[in-house]
């Protein structure tokens, strides 16, 4: 596949992830944006054996954006280290069903409800439970719903989701979490800008993800 590169160095490779595309394949020769990216590394760098890229950060595989993965084992460590502190920047955006509050901060308890095989509300101090955290900003009221902005402070599994979800307002296309609209790839949640430190060079690096051609057409633009 033809990857859409957004940085590339010596310590890092920045990807715009499509949707319907694993992050990192559930087991060997399952297609995944790490199996792709490889592939590209080692193509491009004629490499003769194995490529190293160390993954730092997840997407699911029905949400679109960037993901930065690291070249070698020490910007994999220093990477790793700021994601675990929250000293990074994470904006995604979405398109929701109903109409959401102008903003508003976001504070529940998730935990994995492993029947059911999805994340779910708990009480704080349940067993398994972690604290969510995000704020969203309303953007744009559109035709199908409204454009949200929304700043991860955690970085919890399907956290946008579940949280927007249980505030009756599900992504555009995430029937699993309630969502009685369709959409044309996946789920309309874009993971639109990462700020990272370099952790080489230590200069800030902005990563921006285009949007894909599904968001088109639906009142947003990609300003």
């Amino acid at each position: 596949m033809q990857l859409e590169v957004l940085y590339e160095d010596n310590h890092l490779l920045a990807v715009n992830k499509p949707a319907g595309l694993a992050t990192m394949g559930a087991s060997a020769g399952t297609p995944s944006l790490w199996e792709a990216a490889k592939a590209h590394l080692k193509q491009r760098y004629q490499k003769p054996g194995n490529v190293y890229l160390g993954v730092v950060m997840r997407l699911d595989a029905v949400a679109s954006g960037v993901v930065l993965f690291a070249r070698t084992s020490k910007a994999a460590a220093r990477l790793s280290e700021q994601f675990r502190t929250r000293a990074v920047t994470k904006e995604y955006w979405a398109l929701v069903e109903g109409t959401p509050a102008t903003k508003r901060e976001c504070v529940d308890w998730l935990v994995k409800n492993e029947q059911r095989q999805r994340i779910e509300l708990a009480r704080a101090g349940q067993s398994g439970a972690r604290e969510a955290r995000l704020n969203y900003l309303l953007r744009e009221l559109l035709p199908r719903g409204a454009w949200l902005e929304v700043e991860l402070l955690t970085g919890r599994k399907h956290q946008i989701r579940v949280q927007l979800a249980s505030r009756g307002h599900p992504i555009l296309g995430d029937r699993k979490y309630g969502a009685r609209s369709q959409f044309a790839a996946g789920i309309a949640l874009h993971a639109r800008r990462l700020v990272v430190s370099h952790p080489v060079q230590k200069e800030t690096i902005e990563l921006i993800a285009p949007l894909p051609p599904t968001w088109r057409g639906l009142g947003t633009s990609d300003q």
